[in-house]
């Protein structure tokens, strides 16, 4: 274990904003960890655990309280559940995309889609991550989890995190620290044995097959997978690149929203969406053809009008839902790539439009005036909100 003070978060974050933090300890084993979370609940005082700080804008005034930065490592293969499987046991600390590395080269499939994303394992089952048709929840078995004010940790089943798209009990409320993840894995061995190759799972985002020159559902090598992912990323900003200054970012910055489908019936036709298994959506503000006397008038009428089918549709279960991409509501509400505020330090991404980066110096609190403006061009465009995906401490959106 370690100990620092006002070590600013702009060093330890992907975004490089973030003020000082009054004290940072570093656990390098579970048992460090475990007890460092302990004395924390014990003293009182403020405190929060840091994984990788790709998921994280911190504000210019920092976080004077107890800083936990997890840096355990290790990964154990178990024995599967069912043949052909694999289980995995994760420290928290891990890099994710060092797992994922791990289980590619191991011939173990089920993360492949999952390359190149940022930050630590015990990151991964906050928000469900996810790219490229796979989820965290697609291989998750179950985490080693600490509660806050708790003397030992617990098993959590991946059932009881409630994982749904980029949310997790543990994002909705529950207070507490992941130790470990355990996720089951398929082992191809039997498979390469017959076929000469480990391949993954199959393809189920349209963007990748395209990438591979195959079907949706083909299954591919697993390497092929991986290294398709990484160049898809790559050239969105989305792979960290010392060389590339949209790389300096907190990757997506809103979440696709979800809404009902008589929400989506209000956009035009060519704005994509997907239908999704039922969960609760995101706040919505569809637009209409609203008579008033005033803009603050329409707005409150409006509203009233939203919340009464947005209940409506939360009362019935068959109403479908509906899934929008965040990307192109920005881009048709007249933002594009590279736009900045003037005199601002932060920029949209001159690759991918979901992304708020730090074009050399910008604060925290330029970032979250372009996230503001871009929620507000939105929202007036087509009366969608659109939420952050990005942890926020000490900032407002």
């Amino acid at each position: 274990m370690s100990e620092q003070h006002d070590i600013p978060f702009a060093d330890l974050t992907t975004l490089r904003v973030g003020g000082p933090i009054g004290r940072l300890v570093t656990a390098t084993t579970s048992t460090e960890l475990v007890d460092l979370v302990r004395e924390a609940d014990a003293s009182g005082g403020r405190w929060m655990v840091l994984g990788g700080g790709s998921n994280l804008l911190v504000g210019d005034e920092g976080f004077q309280g107890t800083v936990i930065r997890i840096a355990t490592r290790g990964i154990e293969v178990l024995p599967g559940a069912q043949p052909g499987s694999v289980h995995l046991r994760v420290q928290a600390g891990e890099v994710w995309d060092e797992l994922v590395a791990f289980a590619v080269e191991r011939g173990f499939s089920g993360l492949e889609s999952l390359s190149g994303i940022p930050g630590s394992v015990g990151a991964a089952p906050v928000q469900n991550i996810g790219a490229y048709g796979q989820e965290l929840s697609d291989v998750l078995v179950a985490i080693e989890f600490l509660d806050e004010g708790a003397d030992r940790s617990r098993r959590m089943s991946a059932d009881e995190l409630e994982l749904g798209y980029r949310t997790s009990v543990l994002k909705q409320g529950l207070a507490g620290v992941v130790v470990s993840i355990e996720i089951a894995l398929h082992d191809t061995t039997a498979e390469r044995e017959v076929l000469g190759q480990a391949l993954g799972t199959p393809v189920a985002y349209a963007q990748l097959a395209g990438a591979l020159g195959v079907q949706l559902g083909d299954r591919v090598p697993i390497a092929d997978v991986r290294e398709a992912v990484l160049a898809l990323r790559s050239g969105k900003g989305m792979v960290l690149d010392p060389d590339d200054p949209d790389s300096v970012s907190a990757g997506s910055f809103f979440t696709n929203p979800i809404v009902s489908e008589r929400v989506a019936r209000t956009l035009p036709g060519d704005a994509p969406r997907w239908y999704v298994e039922p969960e609760e959506p995101d706040e919505v503000v569809p637009l209409a053809e609203l008579e008033a006397k005033s803009p603050l008038d329409a707005f409150l009428a409006h509203q009233a009008e939203v919340e009464a089918a947005e209940a409506h549709s939360r009362a019935d279960p068959s109403e479908p839902l509906v899934k929008l991409s965040a990307a192109w509501l920005i881009e048709h509400s007249g933002i594009r790539r590279g736009f900045a505020l003037p005199g601002s330090r932060a920029a949209i991404s001159s690759k991918h439009t979901l992304a708020l980066t730090n074009r050399g110096g910008a604060s925290a609190e330029e970032l979250a005036q372009l996230a503001r403006f871009v929620q507000g061009r939105v929202q007036a465009e087509f009366g969608i909100v659109l939420h952050p995906e990005p942890v926020l401490v000490g900032v407002e959106l």
